[in-house]
């Protein structure tokens, strides 16, 4: 499995593969996996290390062109042998074993250019469609993204099987509420969720809009939203938005918070939000629903495909939106039974059996 564009950083494509090897490690599958990687993962992901062999490059692979070079030279010389490459990371190199699975996590980049900064859209511009030919088959994580593999690039749909996100069998223990009241400064309030990287296509400002003008429930003084992610691309417009609409009593801005402050969040939430435009699947979706948040989403790309009806899903329209709490308030039990059930399909395992699959399909 080619892990060299695991570095800090990257998040949800990180987490849906070392999930997956998770599940591989737990299903007892006879699949000898062995992971090449950026120097230094073994100490920051110890358990995928103790789990399967990993062989460290001989860079941190944070920059681009050296990740490429060593796909091509290092890695193509390590895997020659190999029954089969997982590439992992939405490219398959010129060169090296032909026979290969591919993931793809979205294009976003075709749907919205705009999100993307150009240098790497020109880069996968040109890399994607290659890559998507090159393949011997691939894997995405949503009947969406292989709906937009084939609509966009004209993949045939047989080449391409859909290989679920799922969620390891035992979370973070969460921190208690009392404890992360204090900490982020919530007071004794209605608390909602909102776990995602400040980019421009997360919408965060969606929600600071329902706060400043939907009322009702979204006025309550006493309501604080947490935007728990790291910095990204419109980090400083969303922080220059909070002040301009008078809301950095209402806003906590931590950043990214460590996985068990998070499912205390979700925990003490009234609700998970997530007004996302784009997501190739949505992973902070069944975090929540597997911690008891009931979830306001958008009804927007994957997000009602991974939802599947255990949440409210809603066009992004202020007018839509404004009853929402209310309704999530009235109808919690039901939606957090509905949220188990429904997360219950997104296991590491199950997601292990998909991928076993995936490479039972790829041709000899």
């Amino acid at each position: 499995m080619n892990l060299l564009w695991c570095r800090p950083g990257v998040g949800g494509s990180e987490e849906y593969l070392t999930r997956q090897l998770a599940g591989i490690a737990a299903i007892g599958h006879p699949v000898d996996v062995e992971v090449f990687a950026p120097r230094g993962f073994s100490a920051r992901l110890p358990a995928v290390a103790a789990a399967f062999r990993v062989h460290e490059a001989p860079s941190d692979c944070t920059r681009r062109p050296e990740r490429v070079m060593l796909e091509h030279t290092w890695l193509a010389s390590r895997t020659a042998g190999f029954d089969l490459v997982h590439h992992g990371g939405g490219t398959v190199p010129r060169w090296g074993n032909a026979r290969t699975l591919l993931t793809v996590h979205d294009v976003q980049w075709v749907d919205y250019p705009g999100y993307v900064r150009a240098v790497k859209r020109a880069y996968l511009r040109t890399v994607v469609p290659r890559s998507l030919a090159r393949a011997a088959h691939i894997a995405v994580p949503t009947g969406f993204v292989r709906s937009s593999l084939v609509q966009h690039f004209g993949t045939p749909q047989e080449k391409i099987s859909v290989v679920r996100h799922g969620l390891e069998p035992e979370m973070d223990a969460p921190t208690p509420g009392d404890e992360l009241r204090r900490r982020y400064g919530l007071g004794d309030g209605p608390v909602l969720l909102f776990p995602a990287i400040t980019h421009p296509h997360k919408n965060h400002a969606f929600v600071l809009g329902l706060l400043a003008h939907a009322g009702g429930a979204w006025s309550d003084p006493s309501l604080r939203v947490v935007f728990a992610g790291s910095a990204g691309h419109a980090e400083a417009e969303v922080r220059a938005t909070v002040a301009s609409l008078g809301l950095a009593d209402r806003v906590v801005m931590p950043g990214r918070v460590p996985g068990a402050d998070r499912n205390g969040l979700l925990a003490i939430a009234d609700a998970m939000v997530f007004p996302s435009t784009y997501e190739g699947f949505g992973a902070p979706l069944i975090e929540a629903m597997r911690m008891g948040a009931p979830v306001i989403a958008s009804d927007c790309a994957s997000i009602p495909e991974v939802m599947g009806g255990a949440g409210l899903v809603l066009p992004l329209d202020e007018q839509a939106w404004a009853g929402a709490l209310d309704e999530v308030r009235s109808r919690r039990d039901e939606m957090r039974a509905g949220g188990a059930a429904r997360a219950a399909n997104y296991t590491a395992e199950l997601s292990a059996h998909d991928l076993v699959g995936a490479y039972g399909r790829v041709p000899a």
